[in-house]
């Protein structure tokens, strides 16, 4: 509804101008953080994109970790099929959350080898850090980035790792005027839908704290990470650690911060 009520402008005189890409959403984008997709339309626009926003339905991820393959199976090939109308019309397809790019991008294939759709949305699917440094690499950015002060601790998620595309939000914040980031790879713990439970929330915290001590001790203004599950559990970790310095209020996703280096972002009535 809110990607209805608020399409932003497009900048016809941006580098990127002519580009079209479908956001697909995500379960966590559609419903725990909106800004995240708010934040990745308002760059793409001011850098000359169409955007529209698709969520037919959830990547299946939660499934397959419970070995259910016949929900996964059945979710790709609808999402297929309604994303496919969109590269129809020559739109690209952009994941905002890492673990719903890697099935798109990775395991639908796998599970579905021999459907046709699986493979051609496979083929058109980019995590979004990914394509806003294809953007930067094929037309250049739109001009107006401004400087984090403080810098930048990120946390590069396990599921844009395993997309075997490099450190894409690292070389996304790169593009700010003198950033100074702090990367952190390796698992933040947290583990999926198994770190949903709370009976699993001592371990999780356990198996993160090499990450909190290191965003601890490499603290800089703003905390990041590509997964959303993971930032969350990152502060949680650096509170279990008690101490000085204390964790930052929240933390973003990096197509949040490349809004705010816009002066994009939108606030909230």
């Amino acid at each position: 509804m809110r990607a209805k009520a608020a399409s932003p402008a497009i900048n016809e005189k941006a580098p990127g101008f002519g580009r079209k890409a479908v956001l697909y959403a995500t379960c966590f984008g559609n419903y725990n953080n909106p800004r995240i997709g708010e934040a990745a339309r308002a760059v793409f626009a001011h850098n000359g994109i169409e955007t529209e926003v698709a969520y037919p339905g959830c990547c299946g991820m939660p499934k397959l970790e419970q070995g259910d393959l016949a929900a996964v199976a059945a979710a790709a090939r609808k999402i297929a099929g309604e994303l496919g109308l969109y590269l129809d019309r020559g739109y690209d397809v952009v994941a905002l959350v890492p673990s719903c790019a890697l099935m798109l991008k990775f395991e639908w294939p796998l599970i579905l080898p021999r459907d046709e759709s699986v493979k051609r949305l496979a083929r058109a699917t980019f995590d979004i850090s990914e394509y806003v440094v294809d953007i930067a690499k094929r037309e250049g950015l739109a001009p107006g980035l401004r400087s984090l002060p403080g810098g930048v601790t990120l946390h590069l998620a396990c599921h844009a790792r395993a997309q075997n595309m490099g450190a894409k939000a690292a070389e996304m914040l790169r593009l700010l005027p003198d950033c100074d980031i702090a990367v952190i790879e390796r698992c933040s713990g947290h583990g999926g839908s198994w770190g949903a439970m709370k009976e699993n929330f001592d371990t999780a915290l356990k198996v993160g704290k090499p990450v909190a001590k290191h965003a601890a001790k490499n603290a800089r203004a703003f905390l990041a990470s590509e997964c959303p599950l993971a930032a969350a559990h990152i502060l949680q970790g650096m509170e279990a650690l008690g101490g000085e310095p204390k964790p930052p209020a929240e933390a973003f996703h990096p197509i949040e911060l490349m809004a705010r280096a816009y002066d994009l972002t939108r606030e909230d009535p």
